[in-house]
């Protein structure tokens, strides 16, 4: 049953739009059943403006505001987890190393180039699609970010090591991830089209395959993972626009 305090409970623990509170672990959980709605609620604030014409001499400005909003609503969480998953996986695979680079606060190289290309690719493809005008398919790139995201979770379950994550994973259960699935491709078809929906789930797929090889050679899955995840969502979104443009 939708629960409009569950809706606000996963908005504040994930993006500014609603105030952060402390919430019951049984709460945690089923703040997965809530990840696509909150994707849409996202994206279209993100995009809105700019549908009415905010900046609309320059698609460039927009993408790059849309991109710099996106950070900022998010408090920049999906990219901290990017980022220390891109340092860690340098370890090759090596179980006890790999968890000992991602608990580190810093960020190497690795980190800085994965969050360099993370936010010029959105910048781009953004562009892309509002060049097109395709204002309700950059919406749509939030949401399959977020499904991507509950999918990961589903399969990974086994994997979660203690934290946060875990508790968020533990929600992603057969019926949330088909709900998820099912309304992110039923929203894309309106907001992007069936092709794009279509080849921009495929990709997501496929990078949530690689990032599952990741999990299980290292022996486990944290928040990181997840944030990656939803990162890897939004870039298949653009890409597979772009791909059938």
């Amino acid at each position: 049953m939708f629960s409009i305090r569950s809706l606000g409970n996963t908005l504040g623990f994930l993006t500014r739009l609603a105030p952060a509170r402390i919430v019951t672990e049984q709460e945690m959980n089923r703040c997965m059943a809530y990840m696509m709605p909150v994707g849409l609620i996202l994206g279209v604030v993100l995009v809105f403006p700019f549908w009415l014409g905010m900046f609309s001499g320059s698609t460039w400005t927009q993408a790059f505001l849309i991109t710099a909003l996106n950070v900022y609503l998010t408090r920049g969480l999906h990219f901290d987890g990017l980022g220390d998953v891109c340092d860690a996986v340098t370890t090759h695979g090596d179980p006890e190393r790999f968890w000992e680079v991602i608990k580190d606060s810093r960020a190497g190289a690795f980190a800085i180039i994965g969050l360099c290309l993370t936010i010029v690719g959105q910048i781009i493809l953004f562009e892309t699609m509002l060049a097109a005008g395709a204002y309700a398919a950059v919406a749509w790139a939030f949401v399959l970010g977020r499904a991507a995201c509950v999918g990961f979770a589903y399969v990974v379950r086994h994997l979660a090591r203690p934290g946060l994550g875990k508790l968020y994973m533990d929600g992603a259960t057969l019926p949330v991830t088909l709900i998820a699935s099912g309304s992110t491709f039923i929203l894309g078809v309106f907001m992007a089209g069936p092709i794009t929906t279509l080849s921009a789930m495929f990709i997501a797929t496929c990078a949530m395959y690689a990032l599952y090889r990741l999990a299980t050679r290292v022996d486990g899955v944290n928040g990181d993972f997840l944030g990656c995840s939803v990162l890897l969502g939004e870039l298949a979104a653009g890409l597979g626009f772009a791909l059938f443009l």
